[in-house]
């Protein structure tokens, strides 16, 4: 089993560890409400490292990434991001990435742990015959999130770095002190914050700096686990790798068109041509669920006596105080404010459809 070059801080700080995409990651620390809680009014630092870093470079890596991704990547400047898909034929979703110009024959695909294999097979198997080359920088590296609506007042002390400047998915890449980094304004906890990799050997600088030491620790930036990091990204309703994404999934059934740009060729896209020309047969909704059970993956909901769809993904989010859940439901009973139910065996519950995101942060610059 991998483990994260932060593998010592989490034991420092009294992480507590569980297999996660074939890594030894931290599920959460004081608690994952507590962690969620002050993510949302401070800063939280998470680690990321078990996600994919695949490094794509050569005269061919645009015309591949643009072949390969859902999201037009056409025009993009240097230091640019774009979240997308990369999909089968079929449309299915083989993965959610984001796509990162470091210039024109050097990009950054940076995708979920759990798939980070396959889309390295997937990224070699389309290179062949092109000069591009795919480079997997994960273990030589980690990859840190810093989340919160503090995160750049707090750290705009802290690191040597000037951050003010930054924009919403763009990335600034230097050295400090012998160390390489990129450091990106992008995250997955509806929060504004950044997300950086820098080598696998400076985490044991770069942490004290963040989040002082467990015997004197910092009371605005604090360590956040998965199960945090989790109802955090539910409430804003990012989609997650397995849950509202799949490969048996395609990109617009599961509520993600504005990343698909139909009008470029890319693996699936005639796929997904003939279904936005015939009409989604399932799509992706949100629900407020009356009482406290929670509606897990795959329960079903129901109109009538009629099953419906399923919950992908539910949570009680700690910052509305209201049992939430995503789910994948027949597009004829989709409309926002329909009442259905979600079925427990023994119980239901009336599920109210609402719209996506349960929570939006305020804007931010």
């Amino acid at each position: 089993m991998n483990q994260s070059p932060l593998h010592d801080a989490h034991l420092q700080f009294g992480g507590k560890l569980v297999e996660f995409a074939g890594w030894l990651m931290p599920i959460k620390y004081r608690g994952i409400i507590e962690e969620h809680q002050h993510t949302r009014k401070a800063c939280s630092v998470f680690d990321v490292s078990h996600m994919g870093r695949l490094r794509v470079c050569g005269p061919d890596a645009e015309a591949l990434l643009q072949w390969l991704c859902t999201r037009n990547l056409a025009g993009m400047d240097d230091g640019q991001c774009r979240y997308g898909h990369l999909c089968k034929e079929d449309g299915g979703v083989l993965d959610d990435v984001i796509v990162t110009r470091y210039g024109p024959e050097d990009w950054l695909i940076v995708c979920n742990g759990v798939n980070r294999e396959k889309i390295l097979a997937w990224l070699v198997k389309h290179a062949a015959g092109r000069q591009a080359s795919v480079t997997d920088q994960t273990f030589e590296t980690a990859m840190l999130a810093l989340q919160g609506p503090r995160t750049r007042e707090l750290v705009k002390d802290l690191l040597p770095i000037d951050l003010s400047g930054l924009k919403r998915y763009r990335c600034l890449t230097g050295s400090v002190m012998g160390f390489a980094y990129t450091i990106f304004r992008s995250g997955y906890t509806g929060e504004d914050g950044y997300e950086a990799i820098v080598p696998a050997g400076a985490v044991s600088l770069l942490i004290p700096t963040l989040l002082g030491s467990a015997s004197q620790p910092r009371e605005e930036i604090k360590p956040a686990g998965l199960g945090a990091r989790d109802t955090l990204r539910l409430e804003a309703a990012m989609p997650l790798y397995g849950h509202e994404l799949s490969e048996q999934i395609d990109s617009l059934s599961a509520g993600q068109a504005w990343c698909v740009d139909l009008s470029k060729d890319f693996v699936g896209a005639e796929a997904m041509r003939r279904l936005d020309q015939q009409g989604l047969k399932v799509n992706l909704v949100g629900l407020e669920i009356e009482g406290r059970r929670i509606g897990r993956q795959h329960t079903a909901v129901l109109s009538g006596d009629m099953k419906v769809g399923e919950v992908t993904s539910g949570t009680m989010s700690p910052t509305l105080g209201k049992n939430i859940a995503m789910a994948s439901v027949a597009a004829r009973v989709a409309a926002e404010g329909t009442e259905l139910q979600v079925d427990f065996g023994a119980k239901r519950a009336v599920a109210k459809l609402v719209k996506l995101p349960f929570y939006k942060r305020a804007k931010s610059k």
